[in-house]
């Protein structure tokens, strides 16, 4: 599992033993978004990184998102 946006909305999750990706602008989430890692199943986005990543392709088919409320 990777959590990627704003750092004061993720940092929290590396305790849980997620994967933490900060990206606090919306080039970063973009970049973030097209390099994940291979064996990542479930990422978890802010709504701001969601927002970013809105309307680009599915990196993969078999990745789930989930937008934090």
């Amino acid at each position: 599992m990777a959590v990627l946006g704003e750092r004061a909305r993720v940092a929290g999750f590396a305790l849980a033993g997620a994967t933490v990706l900060v990206a606090d602008d919306p080039d970063a989430v973009r970049r973030h978004w097209r390099e994940l890692a291979g064996d990542v199943a479930v990422v978890v986005l802010t709504s701001a990184a969601a927002a970013a990543v809105a309307g680009l392709p599915p990196v993969r088919r078999d990745l789930l998102s989930v937008v934090m409320p």
